[in-house]
């Protein structure tokens, strides 16, 4: 699935997660080893206020990564007391880029954080915390510290998502607290845990709009997750070449 033509590799476009204390912006660097193994050309965008349309002009497919939570201000949800890394400008930045990105043909892969921001952008609201809805069955990340947890989702047989991944059962990394509480309009879901939880859909009204809950790029070694990305990189580049 990789591009037959290294030259026009596709630019997959990253989105970083939020300034740190010292005003650095930074990204886990996995991301991109996976967008690089597939195929692809990946650069960061940093929260930028203006010229998302100019922006997606000059990419040929898009990443909304994980990282802190969402406001719930931005789909009318309450504030809860296990929110936490909120920022405002990260959440303006990637609201205005996931609507875009939604109005146009660009591919599109929202990771964790990213699959529930293309969510809201789609007019969803959030569950702040997966305990108090679905139980401690599944654990869908580690606390204290934080950190990832593996646990087993099952894909829909007949999804776009078995199709890529190969597999109708994956073990994923897991690394969150809150998730969509509803199937956005126009959306569908691909995947589940074991406890109910959404943990994959697909935009039903875009060429290739994709959201999964978990972190595929902590999977370096799984085949199956290397295939969600190769995939990103061949719709990204199948678009090029229609140009």
């Amino acid at each position: 699935m990789l591009p037959q033509n290294r030259a026009i590799a596709p630019i997959i476009g990253i989105t970083t997660y939020s300034r740190n204390e010292a005003g650095e912006v930074s990204l886990p660097g996995a991301y991109l080893d996976a967008v690089q193994l597939a195929g692809g050309i990946p650069i960061l965008l940093p929260p930028h206020r203006d010229s998302i349309h100019r922006i997606l002009e000059k990419i040929d497919g898009l990443i909304l990564t994980g990282g802190g939570d969402i406001d719930p201000t931005l789909y009318g949800g309450v504030h809860h007391s296990t929110i936490y890394l909120v920022d405002a400008e990260r959440d303006a930045f990637e609201f205005a880029l996931a609507q875009a990105a939604l109005n146009s043909q660009i591919p599109t892969l929202g990771i964790c954080r990213g699959m529930q921001m293309l969510s809201v952008a789609s007019g969803a609201m959030l569950i702040p915390h997966v305990p108090e809805v679905y139980g401690d069955a599944i654990a869908h990340r580690l606390d204290n510290p934080r950190r990832p947890i593996h646990h087993p989702v099952q894909l829909d047989a007949d999804s776009r998502l078995a199709t890529i991944m190969k597999e109708t059962q994956i073990t994923v990394m897991s690394w969150h607290h809150q998730a969509i509480k509803t199937v956005p309009d126009g959306w569908h879901c691909m995947a589940q845990a074991a406890d109910g939880l959404p943990e994959a859909i697909a935009c039903l009204h875009h060429p290739w709009a994709i959201g999964v809950q978990w972190h595929p790029e902590l999977s370096p070694e799984d085949l199956s997750h290397q295939r969600l990305f190769q995939a990103l990189i061949a719709a990204s580049g199948a678009a090029i070449a229609k140009f």
